[in-house]
């Protein structure tokens, strides 16, 4: 069940992943479906280890295959399924109509090339730009994100810039050909406050002037709260709670996201210990037959343990898998 208007620009469907192992294929993320519409924002949250970059992965078709395997669903974008693409097909989706942001860019750039190199190599194999206009592009892109002195830094390698810069790069690849849909996989992880700020307002930036539709896949609620119009809680490789992020805030529905909330620091007050939730996500391959937040639950009831609930409307625009959910 999904949230966002008819024809979405992209629809997951019971969207499942497994990985072979040498005890046999495990699942790591399963039945996952959800939205996005044109020029949405859309927050992915939950704790390391749920599934949320192993989506990303899938929905780019980036996963290696072996070991891991999509079990299962549709990836409909714009109304084609992602999973039916291969070769230049697929290729003329992901990297022009479809931008990525990955987790950590000094080890998703290629420190054997200079950043103006990859950021053109984009251009000339999607928009078959020759070589000086490609680089007056990519120049231009650099600017626009906020890099200065593009000219100089064009001809610069990774390692030469700060990890703020390193970011900015990485978005200027990914929006250099202005995809409809951005995928910005913890864009501002291991960045200072101050940075992670001046990111945050540039993807609104560009947002504005794209118009594109963007899935922001992060632990971070705060964040959320600032950036986002929809939010899917993702936890053990399932959602749990979906909706509008203002009626998630408001009155979160599953006992996981009341937890995140209530350890989010910008809720606790000077001198307050920070709430924590206590033990760990479980490891794909023991998640039980029931709720698999379930060891870890307040609220737990007996048929948690043995019963998985489905996601259910508790609300306008807002879903939770929960038996016995907060009031």
């Amino acid at each position: 069940m999904t949230l966002a208007a008819a024809a979405p620009l992209l629809s997951v469907e019971g969207l499942s992943v497994e990985f072979r192992t040498e005890g046999g294929s495990v699942a790591v993320v399963e039945d996952l479906s959800f939205s996005i519409g044109a020029g949405r924002t859309l927050g992915l949250v939950g704790e390391s280890g749920c599934g949320k970059s192993v989506t990303a992965l899938a929905l780019t078709r980036l996963l290696p295959a072996p070991p891991a395997r999509i079990a299962g669903g549709r990836i409909r974008f714009e109304g084609v399924d992602l999973l039916g693409l291969a070769g230049p097909a697929l290729r003329r989706v992901r990297g022009d109509r479809i931008g990525m942001i990955f987790q950590e860019p000094m080890t998703s750039l290629n420190p054997t090339l200079t950043i103006g190199r990859q950021i053109a190599e984009v251009l000339r194999l999607h928009r078959g730009l020759g070589a000086a206009a490609a680089r007056d592009r990519s120049v231009e892109m650099l600017r626009q994100v906020g890099v200065g002195a593009p000219e100089r830094r064009f001809d610069q390698y990774p390692h030469q810039l700060s990890g703020g810069l390193r970011q900015r790069v990485m978005i200027a690849i990914a929006l250099v050909c202005h995809p409809d849909l951005l995928i910005a996989d913890e864009p501002t992880t291991a960045l200072d406050v101050t940075i992670q700020a001046q990111i945050l307002d540039l993807l609104k930036r560009l947002q504005r002037e794209l118009g594109m539709a963007i899935l922001l896949i992060t632990h971070d609620l705060g964040v959320v709260a600032e950036f986002c119009d929809e939010v899917a809680v993702m936890y053990a490789g399932r959602i749990v709670e979906q909706g509008s992020a203002a009626a998630l805030f408001a009155a979160p529905r599953h006992p996981y996201t009341a937890g995140l909330l209530a350890s989010s620091p910008r809720r606790v007050r000077r001198g307050e210990r920070l709430p924590t939730i206590p033990g760990m996500v479980p490891a794909p391959g023991r998640r039980g037959a029931g709720c698999s937040f379930a060891e870890r639950c307040s609220r737990v009831l007996g048929r948690c343990r043995g019963e998985r609930p489905a996601l259910a409307a508790v609300g306008a625009d807002h879903l939770a898998a929960c038996w016995n959910p907060p009031p």
